[in-house]
């Protein structure tokens, strides 16, 4: 049964690799396969073990809603792109919205919870769009009160031109909000698997899609054109019995490798050498191991005359010195 289990995931992990491509057409480099991406997200409406994998999804919405609490305000549309089956607005009531647009390029994956709208305390429209590429076409310069992006971001590859895009979608003085797997995320798998192809093949193959350091978020936000930003970054753990447990989860989240230059297959006797190094290099005491999911917080402001500014230079009433002193 466990050699059986090997091999339905090494032939999971075989996908359609397209033809690669240089840039886009805004100079962005092309790193992940936007279509293979949607494939992924497609199959992962249609996994039996679909909504038992929400977990993570539900867990970072739910962190996102407390940042909206943070802001104090109502805001009667909110957008939210690369929606996937709905996790955020699990989460919302009427104190913080009337309606929520979900997006999302994946319409079997938007649409997977419809049956549940019922339950919600919000308006739900939903909408078919690739977040890269379509947002400023869905929907006009200033017309939208919040933009949520909840777990989405890691598989763009122009991500300053998303960030763009949803800056002009934004009325003024409204904000972006969004959170993304980061840089550190997975290193007990992308250490497991790697030492385990160098060992069984004599070479090293993207196996975990490469992800944004967190230091960059800061000065990405800026350069799009967002004003009063935060990036802060939180770590949750999870553990599984296997290996084999979480990345058969990481399928039912559509969150499988898609980086254009991956191999199309893994070969199940670096499957099982991967597993024993990640247990003998990462295991809990209790038999179970952990897999770290870093995720990155943004917050952005489409300025504003309203919005405060720092006073000119030179213009404070008190030397600095002088006020610690007191």
């Amino acid at each position: 049964m466990f050699a059986n289990t090997v091999a339905a995931l090494a032939r999971r992990v075989a996908i359609r690799t397209l033809a690669p491509s240089a840039t886009l057409t805004t100079g962005a480099p092309i790193v992940f396969d936007r279509h293979a991406k949607k494939l992924q997200r497609d199959r992962a409406a249609k996994h039996p073990n679909a909504r038992l994998t929400d977990y993570l999804k539900d867990e970072v919405a739910h962190r996102i809603v407390e940042r909206i609490l943070d802001v104090k305000d109502r805001y009667p549309t909110i957008v939210d792109i690369g929606a996937g089956a709905g996790h955020l607005v699990k989460h919302l009531d009427q104190d913080i919205t009337n309606k929520v647009i979900m997006c999302d390029a994946s319409r079997d994956l938007l649409y997977r919870d419809a049956d549940l709208d019922g339950e919600r305390e919000v308006e739900i429209e939903r909408r078919v769009m690739d977040e890269e590429t379509e947002l400023l076409a869905t929907f006009p310069e200033n017309s939208v009160d919040m933009i949520i992006s909840n777990m989405s971001m890691h598989w763009v590859n122009d991500l300053p031109g998303v960030l763009i895009q949803a800056r002009k979608c934004l009325k003024p003085d409204r904000v972006f909000i969004g959170a993304m797997i980061g840089g550190e995320s997975l290193f007990e798998l992308r250490t497991s698997l790697q030492l385990a192809e160098l060992e069984r093949e004599g070479g090293l193959s993207p196996r975990v899609s490469p992800m944004t350091v967190s230091a960059d978020m800061g000065s990405l936000l800026g350069r799009a054109g967002f004003a009063l930003t935060t990036v802060d970054v939180d770590e949750i753990v999870v553990d599984y019995p296997t290996m084999f447990e979480l990345i058969d989860d990481l399928h039912a989240m559509g969150e499988s490798n898609a980086v254009l230059q991956r191999r199309p297959f893994l070969h199940r006797d670096t499957l099982l050498a991967a597993s024993s190094i990640y247990q003998q290099l990462h295991g809990n005491p209790d038999g179970t191991v952990p897999a770290t999911f870093q995720i990155i917080y943004l917050i952005g402001w489409k300025p504003s005359p309203s919005q405060p500014a720092p006073l000119e230079r030179g213009s404070a009433k008190m030397s600095l010195k002088k006020a610690l002193e007191e």
